[in-house]
């Protein structure tokens, strides 16, 4: 009689670790192996590997004993707002180039608004690793 007991006991699930911050971490942080610690809570969509989070930059503030969400992290900004940007647009054989004025901070692969400092037209830009934005239409 002890030994679907004792079954029953090997199968429940074990706790989940979540990674949570070990301090408060404003936003634009750049995040270290010293900034994260492991808690034993099972909260959905929390990232559980701090190799997820290391290198990344918080978008928001990010609080000690919270779970961290993917989220709440990006890479490094490379472009800054206010910022002087080549604006790019490659479609078909065209291309064309203007100066433009990023009106968001913005990492790799992240879309923001930019401002053609000749036209004024304002247009949405993906951010490329070279800090160029580049218009898609």
């Amino acid at each position: 009689m002890l030994r679907p007991l004792a079954l029953a006991l090997l199968a429940t699930p074990a706790p989940a670790e979540i990674v949570v911050p070990a301090r408060t971490l404003a936003p634009q942080t750049l995040i270290a192996p010293e900034d994260l610690v492991l808690s034993d809570a099972e909260v959905p969509g929390a990232i559980s590997d701090p190799a997820q989070a290391i290198g990344l930059e918080t978008r928001v503030a990010l609080y000690p004993g919270r779970p961290i969400r993917p989220q709440d992290l990006g890479l490094p900004a490379v472009v800054e707002r206010n910022a002087i940007v080549a604006l790019v647009y490659d479609r078909g054989g065209l291309l064309i180039t203007a100066e433009g004025r990023a009106l968001d901070r913005a990492g790799p692969g992240e879309v923001i608004r930019v401002m053609n400092t000749a036209s004024r037209t304002t247009v949405s830009a993906r951010v490329g690793t070279d800090g160029a934005a580049y218009v898609s239409e």
